[in-house]
C-alpha cells in the first residue's frame, strides 16, 4: 500500500544544468517510487502552476516521483513578459525538457526511474518533441489541454505512448488535438473531459485529468529505466502560433 502521508512526499528545490542555463526546479520522490513525471507548464506560466501540482501531488500519491521546473531563465522570463515570444519557442522549451531528462539520467536518486512527460498548453508541444527527440529516454507522455499541433513533424515520429486529455467545452483545442492525434504513429488516446474548458476549472475536471494521467503513467512506466543516451542538443523549432 502506497503512504500517502505528507512526510513520504517531501518537495524540495532542486537547479537543473540544461543547455548551459541553470533552471529551477522542486521534485518530490515517494518512498518505493515506480517512475517519474517532467511537467512542462503551459504559455505564461512556470513551476507555481497550481493545476500542475495539484495532478503532481496526485501522482505523488499513486507512487511517482514528479519534477516541476520552469522552462525559462528569469531574464527570458522577464522578457517574455513583454514580448510573448518565448512561451511559442516550442524548440526552446523541448531543449531545457531534454536538458532536465539528462539531468534526470544521470542524478544517482532519479536515474533508475523511468521517465514520463506532462505537458499542459505549448508545454505538451515541447514535451512531444522531447519525447520524440529522446525515444529511448521516455516512456509515456500526457498531453493536458495541449498544443500537439505545435510539435510539426515530430508527431509522426512519435514512438511514446500518448494520452491527448481535451475538455469537452474547449472546441478551438479539440480540433487541434483530433488533427494531432491523427498523426501520432505511436500507442495513442484521445479523451474529453465532458463540460470542462482549458484550465479544467470546473468542479472535479482537474481531478478527472489526474486520475487518467495518473493510470496513463502507471500502465507505462513499470521497468527500469534505460540509461542515458547522450541526447543530442539540437531540436529544430516548429512553427510559432500565429
Amino acid at each position: 500500500m502506497i503512504d500517502r502521508s505528507p512526510s513520504a512526499t517531501a518537495e524540495r528545490p532542486v537547479t537543473i544544468s540544461s543547455r548551459g542555463e541553470a533552471i529551477e526546479g522542486n521534485l518530490t520522490i515517494p518512498a518505493d517510487a515506480r517512475g517519474i513525471v517532467l511537467f512542462a507548464h503551459g504559455s505564461g506560466s512556470s513551476r507555481h502552476s497550481p493545476r500542475n501540482r495539484f495532478v503532481a501531488k496526485t501522482l505523488n500519491g499513486d507512487g511517482l516521483a514528479t519534477l516541476l521546473m520552469d522552462l525559462l531563465t528569469v531574464t527570458e522570463e522577464e522578457y517574455d513578459v513583454v514580448t510573448r515570444r518565448h512561451r511559442f519557442d516550442i524548440g526552446l522549451l523541448a531543449a531545457r525538457l531534454l536538458g532536465a531528462i539528462e539531468w534526470i539520467q544521470h542524478q544517482p536518486e532519479t536515474r533508475n526511474l523511468r521517465i514520463g512527460l506532462f505537458g499542459a498548453s505549448t508545454g505538451a508541444a515541447a514535451a512531444l518533441v522531447a519525447a520524440g527527440r529522446s525515444p529511448d529516454a521516455v516512456g509515456a507522455v500526457v498531453s493536458r489541454g495541449g498544443r500537439p499541433d505545435l510539435a510539426g513533424e515530430w508527431l509522426s515520429q512519435m514512438t511514446a505512448p500518448t494520452l491527448l486529455i481535451i475538455g469537452g467545452a474547449d472546441e478551438p483545442v479539440i480540433a487541434l488535438n483530433e488533427h494531432a492525434f491523427e498523426r501520432l504513429r505511436c500507442e495513442k488516446r484521445l479523451e474529453i473531459v465532458p463540460g470542462a474548458t482549458h484550465l479544467f476549472s470546473e468542479p472535479g475536471a482537474l481531478e478527472q485529468v489526474a486520475a487518467r494521467a495518473g493510470q496513463w503513467f502507471a500502465r507505462h512506466l513499470s521497468g527500469a529505466a534505460i540509461p542515458a543516451q547522450g541526447i543530442s542538443p539540437e531540436v529544430p523549432a516548429a512553427a510559432p502560433e500565429p
